[in-house]
């Protein structure tokens, strides 16, 4: 995708415009976006999904002023009736299991694909929502079905009503009202607040970005690094020498130093650091799975499953929590896959054998799809 070239997505903004002007500092709406798009699930298969114990889903009731909230995987005799108002259905990661999701998704990628979340699918009857509330990461709400009116703001608090199974503001006072129709596209910074209201029965995509924590990122690369330092080689505290003491309470200074020293060789590594973050970014979500291919590969195209995630760095290219080094051709054609998502067969021809190895294993564990596209 090329960063230069205005986008109709974007309200005819280049994505470079657009990440300077708008991502991270304010808000954008976009008339017709995606004018013809429909929903990339319909309602039956929403149902079905929620019913999954691989999905992730919600259930939020709004009823005299009293909110409910249940987590799936809930029963069809679960869900309220259509015609009820009030309630919405929240299905996440809808990308991982509808191909119509995933490739909606693709038209966000000139935003590191480091950052993505997911895309969740909200349907509301007449009067649903989930209240005032704040995101912690970016998101782009995209109008699918029907209509819902949207109220947002820069709070003036951020403390959240108690007692309550919802993160609800307590003082939410928006700033900006507009109602969106099918087509339309609104891009809200983190931490704004926000209150979509359904006006009938709807649907909104969101497109969550999300942006992890330092204590994430630090908790996450630290135990990848204790566990690559581990195994048979790994050095063991010895103390021979070690004189009796009257002290048994205290830490001997030598298994501190020892201590300190590990940890210092350790955060010393900028590059075991780097392999342990790509490892992190493309951990697949919790309750993934992939199906074995059983007649491997032929040899031909691939290209990247939807559960799948692929990046890479200088050295390195991260598939679905695993690192692999990779240089010169090789590494060239893997972040061309990375970036566009496939590699033709005169693409696979290019690559060496430990590389085409590779590929088939992916291809076995279900990683990767034969593809027979050409360029």
């Amino acid at each position: 995708m090329d960063p230069r070239a205005p986008l109709a997505l974007l309200g005819g903004l280049t994505p470079e415009t657009f990440m300077r002007r708008h991502w991270q500092r304010k808000p954008l709406l976009v008339r017709q976006a995606l004018p013809g798009l429909e929903p990339p699930a319909a309602f039956d298969e929403l149902r079905a999904l929620a019913a999954r114990d691989d999905v992730e889903s919600r259930l939020v009731r709004c009823r005299d002023g009293q909110w409910s909230l249940r987590r799936g995987p809930m029963a069809a005799r679960a869900l309220p009736a259509r015609r009820q108002p009030g309630w919405t259905l929240l299905v996440q990661g809808l990308d991982l299991h509808v191909p119509e999701a995933h490739e909606l998704l693709q038209r966000f990628r000139f935003i590191p694909q480091a950052r993505l979340d997911d895309l969740m699918l909200s349907y509301a009857t007449d009067g649903g929502g989930v209240g005032p509330h704040l995101d912690s990461y970016d998101v782009f709400l995209i109008q699918v079905h029907g209509r819902r009116r949207w109220r947002i703001g820069r709070p003036a608090s951020e403390d959240f009503i108690e007692g309550l199974p919802l993160k609800i503001l307590r003082d939410f006072q928006p700033e900006e009202e507009w109602v969106l129709e099918p087509g339309d596209l609104l891009y809200l910074p983190p931490r704004w607040a926000h209150d979509g209201q359904a006006l009938g029965e709807c649907m909104t995509c969101s497109v969550g970005f999300r942006s992890p924590t330092q204590e994430e990122v630090v908790g996450e690369v630290l135990a990848r690094l204790a566990d690559e330092e581990g195994g048979e080689r790994s050095r063991r505290y010895r103390d021979p020498g070690e004189p009796a003491t009257q002290s048994p309470g205290r830490i001997p200074d030598g298994l501190a130093g020892f201590a300190r020293d590990a940890v210092r060789r350790r955060l010393a590594d900028d590059e075991a650091i780097d392999r342990a973050l790509g490892e992190f970014l493309t951990e697949p979500k919790a309750q993934t799975w992939f199906e074995i291919c059983p007649k491997g590969w032929q040899g031909g195209g691939v290209r990247l499953h939807r559960r799948s995630r692929l990046m890479y760095d200088a050295r390195h290219v991260y598939l679905n929590g695993e690192s692999f080094r990779a240089s010169g051709r090789d590494a060239r054609l893997m972040r061309r896959l990375a970036d566009e998502g496939f590699l033709s067969g005169s693409d696979v021809a290019l690559l060496s054998a430990p590389a085409r190895q590779l590929l088939a294993r992916w291809v076995e564990d279900g990683w990767m799809q034969e593809d027979d596209h050409e360029r």
